[in-house]
């Protein structure tokens, strides 16, 4: 079964921006599924209309098989939304927080302090529960959002730049926490400005620009077009005392740091080879930037499908 499907989706605003140009997508069920563009693209409008915040002009969405025009309620009961904004009271406690969204589904308050205790203890909030929002830092209010958007038990989980303004350590901790969920079952939808974020967590992507989809594939499709990458290497030595290497382009960087460039054509054997021949030894190598973003700016420029 499909999770999400969206067919020939426009908007409209009354300010005579068309946001959403027709666009076509469909999320299969247990997908963990990125929705990347610029700002202004339409991401948030898609999303908006699929949580029904905002409405559609024309087209069609259904969830898990049920369409959102006619069954709303249900469909609304599939889906926990993790929104850019921190939208919850910061005058209550993180416990009561939980408990009230739960309340709006009709949950009965022994299964809510069952859930509510779940997500919280999952995201290291359990000891926590009992301190008002506004006192957390803006980490965990975020971990907050997403334990909110759980307590329904959602089959969708729709995520809206979930770690934005989220530090480096407590963004890999949700990372692991959102794989774990999906693997068990929850499909994700994840909008983010953090392409590194998309390209570790994510099966499958979507490209929207102007209100257009301009690309739908694999993840590993996507970054098999990559043509050229670029590298940082930390020497043992000082570069400026080796010959020059005409088969690779080197920035350098400082005497012990350099960036390389590599086409499809090269690989990374032949510059190992072609350094150890010039008895240049590397202490450590990494990606300059992650794959997708050089990617994602090729893709914008040229459109290229």
């Amino acid at each position: 079964m499909n999770a999400l499907e969206i067919h020939k989706l426009e908007k409209i605003y009354s300010n005579g921006l068309h946001a959403l140009k027709g666009i076509d997508l469909t999320i299969k069920e247990g997908d963990f599924f990125a929705l990347l563009g610029p700002n202004g693209a339409g991401k948030s409008t898609t999303i908006g209309i699929i949580t029904s915040l905002v409405n559609k002009s024309s087209g069609k969405i259904s969830v898990f098989g049920l369409d959102l025009d006619r069954y709303l309620t249900k469909v609304k009961s599939y889906l926990g939304f993790v929104p850019q904004e921190i939208n919850f009271s910061q005058f209550e406690t993180c416990l009561d927080i939980l408990l009230n969204q739960a309340g709006y589904y009709g949950i009965k308050r022994s299964i809510a302090l069952l859930r509510a205790e779940k997500y919280l203890r999952e995201l290291d909030l359990w000891d926590r529960r009992h301190d008002i929002s506004r006192t957390l830092s803006g980490g965990l209010k975020r971990r907050l959002m997403i334990a909110r958007s759980l307590v329904n038990e959602p089959k969708m989980l729709i995520l809206d730049e979930p770690t934005a303004g989220v530090d480096v350590e407590l963004r890999r901790s949700m990372w692991d926490f959102l794989v774990n969920i999906n693997r068990n079952g929850t499909t994700i939808l994840l909008t983010t400005h953090y392409l590194e974020e998309a390209e570790n967590l994510c099966k499958n992507i979507a490209i929207i620009d102007k209100g257009q989809i301009i690309v739908n594939t694999t993840m590993k499709k996507l970054l098999s077009k990559l043509t050229v990458q670029t590298f940082v290497l930390d020497l043992e030595s000082d570069f400026k005392q080796f010959p020059s290497i005409d088969d690779f382009t080197f920035c350098l960087i400082d005497p012990h740091t350099v960036e390389v460039s590599i086409t499809k054509e090269q690989n990374l054997n032949n510059l190992f080879r072609i350094l150890s021949e010039h008895n240049i030894r590397i202490h450590s190598m990494r990606n300059k930037s992650n794959r997708l973003e050089e990617l994602f700016i090729n893709l914008l420029k040229n459109k290229l499908n």
